[in-house]
């Protein structure tokens, strides 16, 4: 195999990774090829390494090397956050006002893209509601996010459970995760019964 055919595999796999278009890849492939190769191997390694331990917490969905996740062993899950990505549950945790457990749904109802209530986590959140007094739904404010919240607080309000949804610090149709720290704590703090 050419060098070049080498180097252009690795920018076409490094494409996959999301916001890295083919000039990004390419800067990438280029770099990894001027790293001394030990600096490789620990970057392969870790790469294999997150790929065969990390996996879904049984309870919450968020990512974890062990059953259950330190979040849901340690915390008061009398509140739950319900989330759309593992990536939003650091986000709340970087602004450290939050103390209860989350939920990650892995999506949101989308019916055009034919997403529905058993294709994300709804039924394992359904499980969980026995001993909660509080869900806030922190889901995009983006239309599938809207209407995903909208859902759950349809399924959620006749168990006598509050449910509120975070404030509107968060800018319409932006991702949870872009949100600077004082956003996510406004938000919380700001969040509203529906």
């Amino acid at each position: 195999m050419s060098s070049l055919i080498t180097v252009e595999r690795l920018t076409s796999l490094l494409t996959l990774l999301p916001g890295v278009g083919r000039k990004t890849a390419q800067r990438y492939a280029y770099r990894i090829i001027n790293l001394p190769e030990t600096q490789v191997l620990e970057l392969c390694d870790a790469l294999m390494d997150v790929k065969r331990r990390v996996r879904y917490c049984d309870i919450c969905g968020n990512y974890t090397d062990k059953k259950t996740c330190d979040l849901c062993n340690s915390r008061n899950n009398t509140t739950i956050c319900v989330v759309k990505e593992p990536k939003d549950v650091l986000a709340f945790e970087r602004v450290r006002d939050y103390s209860g457990g989350y939920h990650v749904l892995h999506g949101v109802l989308d019916p055009l893209n034919n997403v529905g209530p058993d294709d994300i986590g709804i039924a394992l959140l359904m499980k969980r509601l026995s001993n909660v007094k509080e869900v806030i739904i922190a889901t995009s404010t983006d239309t599938t996010g809207e209407a995903t919240a909208q859902y759950l607080a349809r399924l959620i309000k006749p168990m006598g459970i509050i449910v509120s949804r975070i404030g509107s610090g968060i800018p319409m149709n932006s991702d949870i995760e872009y949100a600077d720290d004082l956003t996510l704590s406004r938000a919380l703090t700001d969040r509203k019964i529906l």
